[in-house]
């Protein structure tokens, strides 16, 4: 199962982080394991990590009006960089 790495700035760090359980559920058709990282830099910067089992649905589901309705309820911006580990 591959693991994926987003990046991506947001408007409040610690609004983001406590939407974690709100992430998970979006997640969870495709992905599990999600875990949340905090930049150390004090910026506005913060990663997530999920194992995906089905790649497709992770890109029909993050392309959906749910997920840009959850980007905005969470506070993400852009640029989102994504990064797969080869399996």
């Amino acid at each position: 199962m591959p693991k994926v790495v987003f990046t991506h700035p947001v408007t409040d760090v610690d609004h983001w982080l406590s939407k974690n359980s709100e992430r998970i559920e979006l997640f969870a058709p495709w992905g599990s394991n999600v875990i949340n990282y905090a930049g150390t830099a004090g910026d506005n910067m913060v990663a997530l990590t999920i194992e995906v089992h089905d790649m497709d649905l992770m890109k029909t589901s993050l392309a959906s009006p749910e997920a840009d309705a959850a980007k905005k309820a969470h506070g993400v911006l852009e640029p989102i960089a994504m990064f797969v580990a080869p399996e």
